[in-house]
């Protein structure tokens, strides 16, 4: 369960520190028919008894000075309470998507926070130049982005379920001394190969008997070093070309067990090496991707990165723990103790618990991991190097569709794009798209019969055996009538098994994105799929369904709603470690059709070297958008003076696939 904060969601000034302006100055002019003396200062009696009439003058002169400002004063008054007002409202229906979040009723959770973010931007108040509307609204975002992302990922039904870190699954680990422990692996030390200062002291033997007689630590451990299998190809030639050591590998150990997609839900620190959203090191985020779960541009994005502490502290131990706790924080602990050294700082208490126990348990998994032999890891079974080809896209493309191009299922497109949040490439924005290997040629040639506006709604299939035209169409919530034209296919010339089909489907790209539908009695998931030229399985996955019924007066999802990635991090809570602070990301112009959170800029406070640095302050790094110019599909066409057939049912109507020149079905 995500850990969530119980207090107030976000700090605020005092309401009445806002409205003491006001008051004060009401004070000093709403008085006109005093006495003098009641407003003039100790200093001013003999004036009083000489000078009355120019005291009168000064008076009325005064009055008028503070008339103008009267009127201002109650309008900032007015406008402080309505702000607070606003605030509380948004405040209170996070509040309870966070209580629904946490007893798994999602559905409920997002129409909650839904409504949070709802109330704020149908307010009609400057949410992005009033600061403090602005930063609650940038907050807010990042709080339920970061949750929504950590259900969609673990519950979409096509990524696989994210595993805990083996580091972060000791829930405690002690260090009783054991001189002997200590003495054998020691020895193993002298034939053991690695190009780090690899040391064995009881803190790391006291991580080597937890990962050899903990069940639980074992298995977590064997997983992630099975894991690594897939990635060691690519980590270890961008470790040796940016000139690093190769055992540095073993901090995905720690930070994530090799998996890309791990996500911190409290936080947001995400990806194979947890980065913070926010920070300069080349890693783009938007609506629809995240890079810092991108394995190859994470993983060079870390190699710099820990070559630049390493420079920094001359020294590769205080460098891990400078990339776990924030170099900043380090410096601080080297300068107090006058220690540059990482044991005497553990054993002076200099450290926080993360980074004590980060540190020897990397170095307990390089050492397991270069002596499986000796700790019962004989069995382990790597994963296989992923490969993969890949192409550029610059228009979206549902990722069923590409599935369909090549052959593969969906669940295997998504696990070679794990930084794509949606089941979609972006679009008007390059991005390298991965295809199982082999696939390159084929995907290019059959795609260019899918006119490039439709390639988030219509499918492709090759008819097996047995199918008949009827068939696909309702499995693929097609019009039988409209596939059957696009392909040239008539009563004379039916399907054959082998014939690839594009297959129109009516997209419901005219509504509003994240548009709702309430339910009535006669509703069934498969009539409002209809209804709206979506498919069963989208609206299952839009509204977090697990099952095909529906309570009448529900709202539903019938448009993709927009997906925001995370981006803010309240620090990760490890071995009970005590929370550091906060990140709040810098103000920006948040509008949700737009789903472009904002990006960069440096965290106010310190979670950690990848998190963010107390002593360097991260340079805010620009998406390039670079997008090639995109060009109509070109199809052959047997008849060029057939007419399309228009749709028959009246929800197609208003997005009917478009007229364009059709492709007979390939053989």
């Amino acid at each position: 369960m995500v850990n969530l904060r119980t207090s107030s969601l976000f700090g605020r000034c005092s309401l009445a520190m806002a409205c003491a302006p006001p008051l004060l100055l009401l004070a000093l002019t709403g008085c006109t028919g005093s006495s003098p003396k009641s407003t003039a200062s100790p200093g001013s009696a003999a004036a009083n008894t000489t000078a009355p009439a120019l005291e009168q003058q000064q008076a009325t002169v005064q009055a008028q000075a503070h008339a103008p400002q009267t009127t201002p004063s109650i309008t900032a008054t007015q406008h402080a309470q309505k702000v607070q007002a606003l605030i509380s409202k948004a405040e209170a229906s996070y509040k309870s998507g966070v209580q629904n979040y946490n007893a798994n009723r999602l559905d409920a959770a997002r129409q909650d926070f839904d409504f949070a973010v709802d109330t704020m931007l149908s307010s009609g108040m400057d949410l992005q130049n009033d600061p403090q509307l602005s930063d609650e609204f940038d907050q807010l975002l990042s709080a339920i982005n970061s949750l929504e992302l950590v259900a969609l990922k673990q519950g979409n039904g096509f990524s696989q379920k994210i595993e805990e870190a083996p580091v972060n699954a000791a829930t405690e680990v002690t260090f009783p001394p054991d001189p002997a422990l200590v003495g054998r692996i020691a020895a193993e030390l002298k034939t053991t190969q690695s190009d780090l200062p690899l040391v064995v002291n009881d803190y790391v033997a006291g991580w080597i008997s937890y990962f050899t007689n903990s069940p639980a630590g074992h298995a977590h451990l064997k997983r992630s070093l099975e894991r690594a299998g897939k990635y060691r190809l690519m980590i270890s030639k961008i470790l040796r070309d940016q000139g690093v050591p190769q055992d540095l590998i073993y901090l995905a150990v720690a930070e994530s067990g090799f998996q890309p997609q791990a996500l911190n839900g409290s936080s947001g620190a995400g990806g194979m090496w947890q980065f913070m959203p926010q920070g300069g090191y080349g890693l783009d985020r938007n609506g629809y991707f995240d890079e810092r779960f991108d394995p190859r541009k994470s993983t060079l994005a870390y190699a710099r990165y820990m070559k630049e502490l390493h420079n920094q502290f001359g020294d590769w131990y205080l460098a891990m723990a400078a990339y776990n706790w924030g170099p900043g924080h380090v410096q601080h602990a080297v300068a107090k103790t006058g220690y540059a050294d990482f044991w005497q700082l553990y054993r002076l208490n200099a450290l926080p618990a993360e980074t004590k126990n980060y540190v020897p348990g990397i170095i307990a998994a390089a050492i397991m991991a270069k002596n499986p032999q000796l700790y019962g890891l004989t069995d382990l079974v790597p994963d296989a190097p992923e490969l993969s080809d890949e192409v550029t896209t610059t228009y979206p493309i549902d990722m069923r569709l590409v599935a369909d191009l090549t052959g593969a299922t969906v669940p295997e497109i998504v696990a070679l794009n794990p930084a794509l949040l949606r089941l979609s490439t972006p679009h008007d924005i390059a991005y390298a798209l991965h295809l199982p290997p082999g696939t390159h040629d084929v995907f290019l040639e059959r795609l260019k019969n899918i006119p490039e506006e439709d390639r988030t709604s219509w499918r492709f299939h090759v008819v097996k055996n047995g199918e008949k035209l009827d068939q696909i169409a309702a499995a693929l919530h097609a019009n039988a009538s409209e596939v059957a034209s696009f392909n040239d296919l008539t009563a004379a010339d039916p399907i054959e098994s082998g014939d690839e089909l594009v297959i129109p489907i009516a997209a419901s790209t005219s509504l509003a994105p994240g548009r709702r539908y309430i339910v009535r009695r006669s509703d069934t998931l498969v009539t409002v799929a209809d209804r709206f030229g979506v498919t069963v399985e989208q609206l299952r996955e839009w509204n977090n369904l697990s099952s095909s019924r529906v309570a009448p007066g529900r709202s539903l999802y019938v448009v993709e709603p927009l997906r925001l990635a995370p981006n803010a991090r309240a620090g990760r809570v490890l071995h009970g470690r005590a929370e550091r602070g906060t990140v709040r990301p810098a103000a920006a112009s948040a509008v949700r059709s737009a789903a472009r959170p904002a990006t960069g800029g440096a965290a106010r406070s310190a979670r950690g070297g990848v998190r963010n640095s107390a002593s360097r302050t991260a340079p805010s790094h620009s998406r390039s958008n670079a997008s090639a110019p995109r060009t109509a599909p070109s199809h052959s066409r047997r008849n060029a003076a057939a007419p399309r057939s228009n749709a028959s049912a009246s929800h197609r109507n208003a997005s009917a696939p478009h007229s364009t020149q059709k492709k007979k079905r390939s053989r």
